[in-house]
């Protein structure tokens, strides 16, 4: 995923996709524009994220497992979705950029945050 404010525009937008994997299925390139999301639940999962932001770098992440995003398409189009699992950390992870809020930020265990190769005793994914 990449936001505007990672490139430096102040644009209220973010796009991603995710190819498929062993974990999840593919998600499919989506351009979010104006997106305002909604957690759904009370549901908390943790996962290891990584960013284009901070190379090297990973950390044990806790995100609502489900959210619905409100938002417009490039063209203007309304677009609404619900998201599970994955496909919502990756949302959260991205929408965080447009408030310029780094995974770091939502660390609750800070021994959980390291250079990859520091963290090989713990069992680190690929999220």
């Amino acid at each position: 995923g990449l936001a505007g404010p990672q490139v430096a525009e102040g644009l209220r937008l973010f796009t991603y996709w995710v190819p498929e994997s062993d974990e999840h299925p593919e998600i499919a390139p989506m351009i979010l524009v104006n997106p305002e999301i909604r957690v759904i639940g009370d549901e908390i999962e943790e996962g290891w994220e990584g960013c284009l932001s901070i190379p090297g770098l990973r950390g044990l992440v806790p995100r609502a497992r489900r959210v619905k995003v409100k938002a417009r398409s490039v063209n203007g189009e309304s677009v609404s979705l619900t998201a599970d699992g994955f496909h919502a950390r990756v949302i959260q992870h991205e929408y965080d950029h447009l408030d310029g809020i780094l995974y770091p930020d939502r660390i609750v265990e800070k021994e959980k945050f390291g250079f990859e190769e520091e963290l090989s005793g713990i069992a680190v994914g690929d999220d």
